[in-house]
């Protein structure tokens, strides 16, 4: 049982009062690392004892007698990092996936699920079967406002009933009451972009009395529709009507309309926490967005109804010309067809080549390609659409924490973490590595009110990392974005130890997590 382990070992040291020879029996004794305990505190060189799946002590050298002791000289010891926003359920509902190697060799031991309103509403029956068949990380799932609103409304692009209304609140608290985070939505992608904020403000609010929060891909990261501003807006307003706090999922200024208006987007965020409210924000540190040629250029009425209504809108001679403008309109935003790289998917294969390089090949215009791609099944896509400025200026704020939006096609999905560490704290130094782990640890564990997770510190659970800073490096890149990234030498999850000298064990130490008080 949880925290025996910590009893046992108070009550040892105030019955020994100051008897240096009094014993400490752990597990795991780990020794000689440069210790960050996640709350934005300088490094300390301390000791570390795990007993079962918690720590029972951080302080300098002392009688501790452990069946395996782990030398961390020359190592980095931290949290466990813990990602906020992964597209990682399938992977860990695949027997053959579900170790999660690609974010467990990145450090990462903690997961979350169910972002751009994709969650399930069953939050208890999901966690239980990743439970009983096993995971390699933790994870912890948000309910998603799309996947609620389309087991209601399907994909109408129009407004509830109030009796679908009820029934989407019903979903949305239930899936609190088993221990979701809080609210997920994708109001840029369909069916969430039929939403109102009325409607998602209404569902928010039965995330208030569980004090989750209220998390989202924003409704607009260029000018597609309300703009950047209007969606960091609409995501406050949210937050405030329903009195919770909220999140700015991958904040962004994205594509050549949006360029430099983080100063805005921070101006404004920090405004609303000088008000009192609660709000956060996560970033992936790249310059290219992931997602899918529908995603980036199919504009969102022709999505209405379902692929098979898409697809029947693109064949129809009549729609095509304005669906044509328009597509050509949304790539103007997202740099041109040289700033859009393919990168596989079910139907399309290709791999490394711009869509103005596809296009070329095969003789027609970019749009063309685009729309015959769509036919064919679909492609993943890198989008070089951010300024290096724009991530600058967010990756320094101290409310944004980091994240992978992890997707294949993308190597942030296996080298999001090594890629912040080395590009950004070792070679451009725009934060310090105290500023990296507390910001992909504690700063995270508190945001969304994540129990015993995210801090070295007595009583925690064992999430731990342990990386050289030489060699804790990406693999990955855009040609090759499923490589395993390199430099974590050991990783412990709940007080398994899942990677042993470099190595990735096979047994899997993860757990489905609640938010905490559930």
């Amino acid at each position: 049982m949880k925290y025996l382990a910590s009893i046992l070992f108070i009550f040892l040291t105030a019955s020994c009062g100051n008897d240096e020879t009094a014993q400490i029996n752990a597990d795991i004794l780990i020794t000689g690392g440069t210790v960050y305990d996640g709350t934005n505190s300088p490094a300390q060189m301390v000791d570390i004892a795990v007993s079962g799946d918690e720590i029972i002590y951080v302080g300098p050298p002392s009688s501790i007698i452990a069946t395996r002791t782990i030398d961390a000289t020359g190592l980095i010891v931290a949290p466990g990092f813990i990602d906020p926003h992964t597209h990682s359920l399938g992977n860990l509902q695949d027997p053959e996936r579900k170790q999660n190697a690609n974010y467990l060799t990145q450090g990462v031991t903690t997961v979350f699920n169910g972002n751009d309103g994709g969650g399930p509403s069953d939050t208890k029956l999901t966690l239980d079967e990743l439970n009983k068949n096993g995971i390699g990380t933790n994870t912890a799932l948000f309910v998603g406002q799309g996947n609620v609103r389309q087991s209601v409304m399907q994909m109408r692009d129009d407004a509830p009933t109030d009796g679908e209304m009820e029934q989407m609140k019903a979903l949305v608290a239930k899936a609190m009451s088993e221990g979701a985070l809080g609210l997920s939505t994708g109001l840029y992608y369909a069916p969430g972009s039929y939403s109102s904020t009325e409607e998602v403000a209404e569902l928010a609010k039965m995330v208030a009395p569980y004090d989750g929060i209220y998390e989202s891909h924003i409704r607009d990261e260029s000018t597609y529709n309300i703009g950047l501003l209007g969606a960091v807006k609409e995501v406050i307003d949210i937050g405030r009507i329903a009195g919770i706090k909220s999140h700015v999922g991958h904040i962004k200024a994205l594509g050549v309309d949006s360029w430099g208006k983080s100063a805005d987007v921070i101006e404004m965020i920090e405004a609303a926490q000088a008000e009192g409210l609660r709000v956060s924000a996560d970033q992936y540190p790249w310059l290219a967005t992931g997602t899918g040629v529908v995603g980036a250029l199919l504009p969102r009425y022709v999505q209405a109804g379902g692929e098979i209504a898409m697809l029947a809108r693109l064949a129809d001679d009549a729609q095509l010309p304005q669906i044509k403008i328009d597509m050509e309109e949304n790539m103007r935003k997202r740099g041109g067809p040289d700033a859009l790289l393919l990168s596989g998917g079910t139907g399309n294969m290709v791999v490394g080549r711009t869509l103005g390089e596809e296009a070329a090949a095969r003789g027609k215009t970019p749009i063309d390609t685009a729309i015959e791609i769509i036919f064919e099944g679909g492609s993943n896509i890198a989008n070089f659409a951010i300024k290096e400025d724009d991530l600058k200026a967010f990756i320094a704020m101290p409310w944004v924490m980091t994240s992978s939006d992890g997707s294949y096609g993308h190597p942030r999905k296996f080298a999001t973490f090594p890629t912040k560490y080395r590009e950004y704290v070792v070679n451009k130094g725009y934060i310090t590595l105290q500023d990296f782990i507390h910001r992909s640890t504690g700063l995270t564990a508190d945001t969304f009110d994540l129990c015993g997770r995210g801090y070295l510190k007595t009583g925690k659970y064992a999430d731990i990392v342990m990386f050289d800073p030489d060699e804790f490096a990406p693999r990955a890149d855009f040609v090759n974005p499923r490589v395993l990234s390199v430099g974590v030498k050991y990783l412990i999850v709940n007080g398994g130890v899942s990677i042993d000298g470099g190595t990735l064990s096979d047994t899997l130490y993860g757990r489905g997590l609640q938010k905490c008080n559930m």
